[in-house]
């Protein structure tokens, strides 16, 4: 069976660190492919113009170590003193689906390999807390289908026991996408029938990754 859950970062953010009067400051942000993480980066040293490095560092995908695609950049520093250690970090907090900058400003002292390993480590590590993480599970979406003056309560109760509502549709009736796992499933069907007695069912329709915080 494949990987059914993973940790991505909470949301977007960084930290800065200072050593030696160089600046290395960390922007994490969450992307889906290749193509967005390399944008971040490149928005990143258009935005910061003056820095003299943009290293960065991206994990993508969950789907075990076939399905996962990592990449790393020293920009300019001495190889394997600052992409290396940046993803040493993501891995280490085993988060996917993400992508760390760092943008260094050079403060006029050589830190050496050693120092710059340190630095542009902290700088993710510091991020993570900034950003916090959160688990992304796959569920099974089922449509449910009720009358427009159940619609509502058939919503709220469903949120209040803790099903995951992903979205409305209204037409003649209303249909509700909510994702559960496989072993709330039955729970779900049990529910389905209890708040519209009987009247109808939830119909599979996929499978989505949902955010669980």
């Amino acid at each position: 069976m494949g990987v059914t859950r993973y940790l991505t970062i909470a949301r977007n953010g960084g930290a800065e660190v200072e050593v030696k009067r160089s600046r290395f400051l960390c922007t994490l942000e969450r992307v889906t492919d290749e193509g967005a993480a390399r944008a971040v980066v490149d928005r990143l040293r258009k935005q910061h113009w003056d820095a003299r490095h943009h290293c960065s560092a991206f994990v993508l995908g969950a789907g075990g170590p076939s399905g996962v695609v990592e990449r790393s950049s020293d920009d300019g520093e001495p190889a394997g003193t600052a992409g290396a250690p940046m993803l040493e970090v993501l891995r280490g907090h085993q988060v996917s689906d993400v992508v760390a900058v760092v943008s260094r400003w050079f403060g006029g002292t050589l830190l050496g390999a050693g120092g710059l390993v340190r630095a542009y480590g902290d700088a993710v590590r510091l991020a993570l807390v900034d950003t916090g993480t959160l688990t992304r599970e796959l569920v099974r979406e089922l449509t449910i289908d009720v009358d427009h003056a159940d619609a509502g309560r058939a919503e709220s109760e469903l949120r209040n026991r803790g099903v995951a509502v992903l979205g409305t549709t209204y037409a003649a009736r209303v249909s509700l996408r909510v994702g559960v796992t496989p072993d709330e499933e039955p729970r779900l069907h049990a529910l389905v029938s209890e708040l519209t007695a009987g009247a109808t069912v939830a119909v599979p329709s996929g499978e989505s990754w949902v955010d669980r915080r």
